[in-house]
C-alpha cells in the first residue's frame, strides 16, 4: 500500500471491509508499517459487532434474516473514476465485476457472535428490497455505526503490524498527508463463504 508525496489519493480511503464482494470473503487483513508520513495517515476501525449490539430490538428484527448484494465494479471497474485515479497502483483490475450475496447479521464462523455485515464501500443493495426502501436502511445503519463509540483510531509509526477480522470490522486509511510518502505491506488473509 504505497502512497508517494506527489500523489493525491490513497488506496483505501473510505470505510470497507476487505473483499466483501468474494463468496468467500478475506477472513482478515494484516498491515506492516515500513515508512509513515510524519503526521496523518492513521488507520480508523470500526467494531461490527459492538454496533450490532447496540442496535434496538425492533432493527434488529427488523434486518435479521436479510441479505446484501456486495460488488466491486463501481471502484475498480475500468469505467470506475476512483480506477481512473488511482491507476496502475490497483494491481487486480482483472477481478473486477466480483460479487457476492451475504447476510446482513453475520454469526461470526468462529465465535457465533453477531454482527453487521455491510460496509458503505463495497455494499450496493438489500436483496428483494425497493431500491429507495434498501438504500434507505443501509444509510441508516452506517449512520448508526459512524459514531465514535464504535471505532479505534491507530496511529501508526515503523515496525507497526496490525491485524484485523474482516468478518467484523471496518477500516478506513485516512488521506491526510499530502506531500509525503506512506508505504505498509499489506497480506490478505484467505476466508470461508459466509452464511
Amino acid at each position: 500500500m504505497l502512497k508517494e508525496p506527489d500523489q493525491q489519493l490513497n488506496i483505501g480511503g473510505g470505510w470497507h471491509t476487505d473483499h466483501s464482494y468474494d463468496q468467500a470473503p478475506a477472513m482478515g487483513s494484516i498491515l506492516y508499517a515500513l515508512e509513515i508520513p510524519p503526521s496523518g495517515g492513521d488507520t480508523l476501525f470500526a467494531g461490527m459487532a459492538a454496533a450490532y449490539d447496540a442496535l434496538d430490538d425492533e432493527m434488529k428484527d427488523r434486518i435479521k434474516d436479510l441479505k446484501a448484494r456486495h460488488g466491486n465494479a463501481h471502484v475498480f471497474g475500468e469505467e470506475s473514476a476512483y480506477r481512473k485515479a488511482i491507476g496502475d497502483r490497483y494491481t487486480n483490475a482483472d477481478q473486477a465485476g466480483q460479487r457476492a450475496i451475504h447476510p446482513v447479521v453475520l454469526a461470526h464462523p468462529e465465535t457465533g457472535v453477531k454482527g453487521l455485515y455491510v460496509n458503505p464501500g463495497f455494499t450496493l443493495e438489500i436483496v428483494d428490497m425497493d431500491p429507495d426502501e434498501s438504500q434507505a436502511l443501509l444509510q441508516q445503519l452506517y449512520d448508526h455505526i459512524m459514531q465514535d463509540r464504535f471505532h479505534y483510531r491507530h496511529k501508526w509509526r515503523e515496525g507497526d503490524l496490525a491485524m484485523w477480522d474482516n468478518r467484523s470490522t471496518w477500516h478506513y486509511a485516512l488521506n491526510d498527508y499530502q506531500g509525503h510518502r506512506r508505504y505498509l505491506n499489506r497480506i490478505t488473509i484467505e476466508g470461508v463463504a459466509l452464511t
